[in-house]
């Protein structure tokens, strides 16, 4: 016969990222079965570069540090929101875009969300501010104290969300929907 995966609290690493050119948010999630733990956050700093391209290539070589360490299963990332300013916007693009390279060289899943639904994924309220979002991170993940930077509570809000989402999106192997929750849940659907 032969081995069967019966263990429930299998882990898995999720790495989320919060694309900056000046500063960029990272955090590691350890998850097993539905309990949420934080491995390590912080911040890439970029701002002493001057050179856009050296800040891009700075992004690439710490990501691929960071998985190589690491090991995720999933990088989840925040998509740059619309701006006016469309250099920052084309600069905050192209930092996520090289995040994003740099994990798919390691073939690791990467999976983008907007900062709204970030926002309600950990809170419940798309238009949360930051503070809000990260208050209930210290919540979730019983943090001590909040990190030091938006940018890494932000990072480890989109690694939470990932969570949240890629549990819905992988009901028992069915795949998810409305489909799989009415056969999970026959006794929700009232006639």
């Amino acid at each position: 016969m032969g081995k069967e995966d019966n263990n429930p609290q299998k882990e898995k690493i999720i790495l989320g990222i919060d694309p900056g050119t000046n500063l960029m948010g990272y955090g590691l999630i350890m998850v097993r079965g539905n309990a949420l733990e934080p491995m390590q956050y912080g911040v890439i700093q970029l701002g002493k570069y001057k050179e856009h391209s050296i800040k891009l290539k700075k992004i690439f070589e710490r990501v691929v540090q960071i998985i190589d360490t690491y090991h995720p299963d999933s990088v989840a990332l925040e998509a740059p929101f619309f701006g006016e300013n469309i250099q920052s916007m084309l600069k905050l693009g192209r930092a996520q875009g090289v995040a994003m390279a740099a994990a798919l060289s390691r073939d690791v899943p990467i999976t983008e969300y907007s900062p709204k639904k970030v926002k309600q994924s950990v809170t419940g309220n798309g238009n949360a501010s930051k503070q809000q979002v990260a208050e209930m991170l210290k919540t979730l993940l019983h943090l001590r104290e909040l990190p030091k930077t938006m940018d890494a509570s932000d990072a480890l809000g989109v690694a939470v969300c990932h969570h949240f989402h890629s549990g819905r999106l992988q009901t028992r192997g069915r795949g998810g929907g409305w489909k799989a929750f009415l056969e999970d849940n026959p006794g929700r659907l009232k006639g």
